[in-house]
C-alpha cells in the first residue's frame, strides 16, 4: 500500500504493535539530483536538506525527530543491536540493526541493494537489514536472525520483507562476480540470467536473496517486487546514475519501529 511518501507492506501492517515504512524519493525538500526526500548522510546533499527529510520520516512513523538511527553501512554480514540512538557521526560500521526498544526507527539506507526489514511482533523483537550481493552472498541475513534470537525472537515467527530493489533485467554482472557466485554459492547460478554481452550475465538479486531468506527458515518471507532502477520517479538508483554519469545520487530509507 502506498502511502504518499511511502510504501507499506500488508504482511507488516497485519502486525499488532509494528510501524514501518518503505520510503519513495517523494516529499522532501531536497533539490537537485537528490530530488526530493534523500535520507542519505553519506551522500554529498545539503545536511540540513538531510535532516529535514529524515524528520519527515520519523513524523510520517509517528516519531520523534532523533528517533531514526542508520548505519554507516559497508556491506558486511555485521549486526548491532541498538539500544537507544545513536548521533550520525557515531554510526556503527555495520550493515543490520536489531532492537526489542519501543519507539525507535532502525533504518537502511539503499539505492538499489535490498533493504529487508524484520519482525517478530509477538516477542517485540525488529530488524533491519542492508542486503546487496556481497551481504547476502557473505550471511547478513543469517546474522540479522540470530541477532533477533538472541533478544528472544522466535525463528517461526519472523516475518521479513524485502523493499525496492533492482531487479534482474536492469542489473548486468561479470565475470569476476559470476565466478565468486559460483565458488562460494554452489547451486545458485540459477540466478544468473542470459546477459547482453559476452561472459555477463543478468543477477537475480531479490531471488537470491528470497532465497537466502527461505534458506534461514524463517516464518514468512515476501518482496514488494519493486525495481529502483526502472522507476526513477519513484526511486534514486546508483547504477541509474552511473550510467547517467551523474555525480551522486540519493538514498532512500526503510524503517520499522516497535510502537512505543
Amino acid at each position: 500500500m502506498t502511502t504518499g511518501l511511502s510504501i507499506e507492506s500488508p504482511d507488516l501492517s497485519a502486525q499488532a504493535g509494528l510501524r514501518h515504512a518503505f520510503f519513495t524519493r517523494r516529499g522532501g525538500v531536497s533539490e537537485g539530483l537528490y530530488d526530493s526526500l534523500n535520507g542519505g548522510l553519506g551522500s554529498n546533499d545539503v545536511p540540513e536538506h538531510v535532516a529535514e527529510n529524515r524528520a519527515r520520516m520519523c513524523a510520517g512513523l509517528g516519531l520523534p525527530a532523533d528517533r531514526l538511527v542508520s548505519l554507516y553501512q559497508v556491506h558486511s554480514a555485521d549486526v548491532v543491536t541498538v539500544a537507544a540512538p545513536f548521533a550520525p557521526g557515531d554510526r556503527p560500521r555495520a550493515d543490520a540493526m536489531v532492537t526489542r526498544v519501543p519507539g525507535l526507527a532502525l533504518g537502511i539506507a539503499t539505492a538499489d541493494c535490498g533493504p529487508i526489514l524484520f519482525a517478530d511482533a509477538e516477542g517485540g523483537v525488529i530488524g533491519a537489514a542492508h542486503a546487496g550481493w556481497k551481504g547476502a552472498l557473505t550471511g547478513v541475513i543469517e546474522a540479522t536472525v540470530a541477532a533477533m534470537e538472541a533478544l528472544g525472537a522466535q525463528r517461526h515467527r519472523i516475518v521479513a520483507v524485502l523493499g525496492p530493489t533492482i531487479s534482474q533485467p536492469s542489473y548486468e554482472v561479470g565475470p569476476d562476480f559470476i565466478a565468486r557466485l559460483r565458488t562460494e554459492a554452489p547451486g545458485m547460478e540459477r540466478f544468473l540470467g542470459v546477459g547482453a554481452r559476452p561472459d555477463h550475465a543478468q543477477f537475480d538479486l531479490p531471488g537470491f536473496i528470497l532465497r537466502r531468506l527461505a534458506e534461514a527458515e524463517i516464518g514468512r518471507a515476501v518482496a514488494l517486487n519493486l525495481c529502483t532502477y526502472a522507476d526513477p520517479d519513484r526511486f534514486y538508483s546508483y547504477r541509474r546514475a552511473t550510467h547517467r554519469e551523474e555525480a551522486d545520487y540519493g538514498r532512500l530509507i526503510s524503517a520499522i519501529a516497535l510502537a512505543p
